[in-house]
């Protein structure tokens, strides 16, 4: 079973009493340890769709299935436990908190859910990402490929099965958003986590197990390597 699956969804909103249809009719599955590329110029629906997928927002029509759950079909509180357990989020602003540690930002999403361990675990994801030797450090001693890879370790925390990047290399420079999709790249394959990554690069997508192309709200094609 994947562990992502998008079936014949649409998506409208609402702009200045005008509906905007923002996805039209994507069907798409994902499957653990893959890695894929949503590839398309902005307002194409690649943000839409990320959000879909992480069950912060829903269809308008379809449905949206993770781990073979529609998420329009659960309430609030497993609603939150599925965001919690089962979805990581990367941000292309990294989203830190400035007055924390790098430990501290990375185990936060334990101590707000009253795990024990957080900082085992912390120091763990931090490893994964190469960075176990900077956790006593504060975000603005750290670069901006360390402060995204903090981010990436903070989205890996509870071991999620999906892992959504939205531009994940846009505030980066070529080189270092390199490391970070290679990062993103090995990831998938040794913690089998399912990687959608959001992009407008077709250097970044060129790493990627399955590339995604969108226009005006739609799949255009898809290529597997």
């Amino acid at each position: 079973m994947p562990i992502l699956s998008l079936r014949n969804v649409t998506k409208d909103y609402s702009t200045d009493g005008q509906p905007v249809r923002a996805l039209d009719g994507v069907s798409f599955e994902v499957s653990r340890g893959e890695f894929v590329a949503l590839v398309g110029r902005s307002g194409c629906g690649k943000s839409t769709l990320l959000n879909l997928a992480g069950a912060m927002d829903f269809p308008t029509s379809g449905q949206v299935l993770v781990d073979g759950v529609s998420t329009s079909s659960l309430k609030d509180a497993a609603l939150t436990r599925l965001r919690r357990e089962k979805v990581g989020f990367v941000f292309q602003s990294f989203q830190l908190l400035h007055t924390l540690t790098v430990f501290e930002n990375v185990e936060l999403p334990l101590l707000l859910a009253g795990k024990t361990g957080a900082r085992a675990t912390a120091r763990e994801r931090l490893a994964w990402v190469d960075l176990e030797t900077l956790g006593d450090r504060y975000p603005h001693q750290l670069s901006g490929g360390q402060m995204q890879r903090v981010g990436i370790a903070r989205a890996l925390i509870h071991r999620p099965s999906i892992l959504l990047a939205d531009e994940p290399t846009g505030n980066l420079d070529s080189a270092t958003g390199n490391v970070i999709l290679e990062l993103l790249q090995r990831l998938a394959r040794e913690q089998h986590t399912a990687t959608i990554m959001a992009t407008h690069s077709a250097e970044a997508a060129a790493l990627a197990d399955v590339v995604v192309r969108m226009r005006d709200g739609k799949i255009q094609d898809t290529a597997r390597r």
